[in-house]
């Protein structure tokens, strides 16, 4: 391996930096990928999967107290969350092999240490046997991220959490805390609070899911609050005081402090990019608040070197990483008509229950732009196929430009709208008109005819409400 030549070297082995590999690959590419820890990154050993498989558990466990309401008996419900905790990391294992068994059908080269850019075209990797030297023409930075600590709110593995231990809990929790409301937290709270917890959620904007739009968020609020969870806004967690078997919280709201114990502590404020260790200074890369800068097409500004994914910023999402490995090992490739990722056509998902799910511009947002919007809502209760399914609880709303009838955005809550939101992907995607889907048949009975009905309302022809 030693002074190895490659034509494309990708840094990190997560949804972003495998998939560029293997695209890369596809082209004819000479490929190597360098991964530290594990192959699937973070997504799948610690994010996305893992907490998916947990969070249906949580969604089973619901569902068996609502046997009595489907004709059902169901006695001596209970749980044991070390299976589930076990059920969760073999769901992940499992995928991390097929990652593997990827690279080896792909013909890319897997190298198993520290990468650091020692010089531009080159990549220094600390292995376990020594020290490898690889060069290539073109390398792509994958190296996702990390949880944020904030100073005081560091965790600690026994009451004080990131989301790592709170997949592997040391304990249930009795009475939970979890500091802020994203995708992450909202997640974890919504688990824990099925499974039992007291959970009080702590949010410093004004809003919980503030990246929502705010009906929804306001609706997400009253459902979690029905749920029994405690929901703090424009709140402010000052510092922690730990004990042996709780913590105290120092939380500021209404500039007043209120101490309150918990037995345990989650927090979920955000995430950094790692971007240390990797020479980028060097280099002169530019790198803003812990995050690569970029142009549209993943460039660094150094020729030959991309960012792709969480380390070159918002939004933080896997699928968003896997697309610009694709565009950047096309790119590399010289295939013709390479697109750019758009952020605003991309879909956020956030697997509590309710589900979450959204793509493109909130109502306040396009107003902002300045928009003359047509807003279209449409309520699950008004859908055959939720009644029957027993969940009657959400609401899907419409964005329209009202000059040129383009989707601006749709946001939607309740079950399986992260399922739903991909139909409103396409329609962004493909620049379809309000008349595109109210002319389009939606099958009977489903969810799906709830869009229709969502863009049937912001034209004033909505048939069932």
């Amino acid at each position: 391996m030693a002074g190895q030549s490659f034509d494309m070297i990708v840094i990190g082995a997560g949804p972003g930096g495998y998939v560029a590999a293997i695209r890369g690959a596809q082209l004819g590419l000479s490929v190597a990928i360098v991964e530290r820890e594990h192959m699937g990154g973070i997504c799948l050993n610690w994010g996305c999967i893992p907490t998916k498989a947990m969070l249906r558990s949580s969604e089973v466990f619901h569902l068996m107290h609502r046997a009595k309401e489907f004709g059902l008996k169901a006695e001596g419900i209970g749980y044991d969350l070390d299976a589930v905790v076990k059920r969760s990391r073999g769901v992940a294992k499992q995928l991390n092999s097929g990652v593997g068994h990827l690279m080896k059908k792909n013909k890319v080269e897997v190298v198993m240490g520290e990468a650091t850019l020692s010089a531009k075209g080159k990549v220094s990797v600390k292995t376990e046997k020594g020290t490898e030297e690889l060069t290539a023409k073109n390398i792509i930075l994958a190296t996702g991220a990390r949880a944020r600590e904030l100073p005081g709110l560091e965790a600690d593995g026994e009451r004080v959490w990131t989301y790592k231990h709170a997949l592997q809990p040391p304990h249930m929790p009795k009475k939970l805390l979890v500091i802020g409301s994203g995708a992450i937290g909202i997640e974890f709270a919504s688990f824990y609070n099925t499974l039992g917890a007291d959970t009080t959620v702590v949010e410093v904007m004004d809003r919980i899911l503030p990246v929502e739009d705010a009906e929804i968020s306001a609706f997400a609020k009253k459902a979690f609050e029905k749920q029994g969870m405690k929901i703090m806004q424009k709140a402010v967690v000052k510092s922690l005081d730990r004990a042996k078997d709780k913590v105290t919280a120092h939380i500021e709201v209404g500039g007043k402090v209120e101490k309150h114990e918990f037995d345990s502590v989650i927090s979920a404020v955000g995430i950094v990019g790692n971007v240390e260790g990797l020479g980028l200074e060097k280099l002169g890369v530019k790198v803003d608040r812990t995050h690569v800068v970029t142009d549209e097409y993943c460039r660094t500004g150094v020729e030959g070197l991309y960012a792709i994914g969480d380390i070159a910023g918002a939004p933080w999402l896997a699928h968003k990483a896997s697309h610009e490995g694709v565009m950047v090992a096309e790119l590399i490739a010289g295939k013709n008509k390479v697109h750019p990722v758009k952020p605003t056509s991309i879909a956020g998902c956030t697997y509590c229950h309710p589900q979450v799910a959204s793509v493109g511009y909130t109502e306040a947002k396009a107003k902002e732009l300045g928009f003359d919007v047509k807003v279209g809502r449409f309520p699950f209760i008004g859908n055959g196929k939720a009644i029957a399914l027993g969940e009657p609880e959400g609401l899907v709303k419409t964005v329209f430009d009202a000059k040129t009838g383009e989707l601006l955005g749709a946001h939607m809550i309740g079950a399986e709208v992260t399922e739903l939101i991909q139909g409103y992907v396409i329609g962004r995607q493909l620049e379809t008109t309000e008349e595109d889907l109210m002319e389009s048949v939606f099958p009977h009975p489903t969810l799906s005819e709830m869009m229709h009905e969502s863009v049937l309302d912001a034209y004033d022809r909505v048939i069932h409400i």
